[in-house]
């Protein structure tokens, strides 16, 4: 069964007790997925080859840093990093975040 076809899911509640990194899949939508991510600290830096990448804050404050600046995304705003672009995630305290993406995604980087 695809996690979250069919079924109510509360991301408030998903989400509540974790503190470290963790990323699933919360629900698939054709051939991309809504994946939730709770981040205290940094991602590596990596590109996707072939899709976009959309973060939408639902907790905290997620930071992007780019090769040429640096978003910094609140509760409620959105950003889209496109594809090939080198970029990294992190936060100075626990963040909670929705990524749109495809289903088969390639990450390059380290």
């Amino acid at each position: 069964m695809k996690t979250g076809q069919m079924e109510k899911i509360n991301l408030f509640d998903a989400t509540r007790n974790m503190s470290t990194y963790t990323n699933f899949v919360v629900s698939e939508v054709n051939d991309h997925v809504l994946r939730a991510a709770v981040i205290d600290g940094e991602f590596h830096w990596h590109q996707h080859e072939d899709c976009d990448e959309l973060f939408l804050v639902i907790e905290g404050e997620l930071i992007i840093d780019l090769e040429d600046q640096v978003i910094e995304l609140k509760q409620g705003e959105a950003f889209t990093v496109p594809q090939g672009v080198m970029h990294r995630t992190r936060s100075n305290g626990r963040t909670v975040n929705l990524c749109f993406e495809k289903k088969e995604n390639v990450i390059i980087g380290n």
